[in-house]
C-alpha cells in the first residue's frame, strides 16, 4: 500500500472517530436536557385534571340542589302545618317559598304537590285533599295515600310537601364529555299543629 494511500485511509479512519464522538456528545447532551419536559407532561395531565374537577364541582352542585329541594319541601310541610286552614291563593304563596328556598339554584321546571293526609282509628291513610302548582287536585279525595310507618298513627292528620326539579350536569368520561339531565324529587311529612286536621277551602 502506497503511502498516499495509508495516508487517506487514516484520515477518513480519524474523521468517523471524531464523528462518532461528536455524536455520542450531542446523544448525551439531550439525554440530559428536561427543557419542555413540564409541558409535555402539562399537555398530557392537563385535560384529566380538568375534567375531574368539572365533574367534582357538577356532582357537589347536585347535591346541593337536592338539599335545598328536601330543605324546601320540609319548610312547605312545616309551614303548612302551622295553619287552621288552607286555600289555593295561600299553597301558591308556599311555591314562591319553595323558589327562594332553592335559591342561588335554579328552579325552572319546578313542580310541587301538597297533600293533606287522614289517618283514621284503624290506621289507614288516605287523602282528604291535594294541590299541586297549576291549582290542579293531583290526588282525588278519599285515595290511598302511602305515609312512613313510623308516622301512620291511627286518628291524626299529615301534610305531605312533594317537589320534583330538574337538573342538568356536565361530566367528562374519559376523553368524552357528557349533559346528563336528572330529576331530583323529595318529600317531606309533617303532623298537624293545630287541631284535628287542616282543610283546604277549595281544594276540591
Amino acid at each position: 500500500m502506497s503511502i498516499r494511500r495509508l495516508s487517506s485511509v487514516t484520515h477518513a479512519l480519524g474523521w468517523f472517530k471524531a464523528r462518532n464522538r461528536a455524536a455520542r456528545k450531542v446523544s448525551a447532551r439531550l439525554k440530559g436536557d428536561r427543557t419542555g419536559a413540564a409541558a409535555i407532561e402539562f399537555a398530557i395531565i392537563a385535560p384529566i385534571l380538568i375534567g375531574i374537577y368539572i365533574s367534582a364541582y357538577e356532582v357537589t352542585a347536585g347535591y346541593s340542589t337536592a338539599r335545598n329541594v328536601l330543605k324546601a319541601a320540609g319548610t312547605v310541610a312545616d309551614v303548612v302545618t302551622r295553619q287552621p286552614t288552607v286555600s289555593k291563593t295561600f299553597l301558591s304563596q308556599m311555591f314562591d317559598a319553595a323558589e327562594a328556598t332553592i335559591a342561588p339554584h335554579s328552579a325552572t321546571g319546578m313542580t310541587m304537590k301538597v297533600s293533606g293526609i287522614t289517618i283514621d282509628s284503624a290506621g289507614n291513610a288516605r287523602v282528604l285533599w291535594s294541590w299541586n302548582q297549576d291549582g290542579g287536585v293531583p290526588y282525588s279525595a278519599g285515595s290511598t295515600a302511602p305515609v312512613p310507618d313510623d308516622m301512620q298513627s291511627p286518628s291524626s292528620f299529615l301534610v305531605r310537601a312533594e317537589i320534583s326539579l330538574p337538573h342538568t350536569m356536565l361530566l367528562f368520561l374519559g376523553s368524552e364529555s357528557e349533559t346528563r339531565s336528572v330529576t331530583i324529587r323529595r318529600e317531606f311529612y309533617y303532623r298537624q299543629r293545630l287541631g284535628a286536621e287542616i282543610l283546604c277551602s277549595d281544594c276540591s
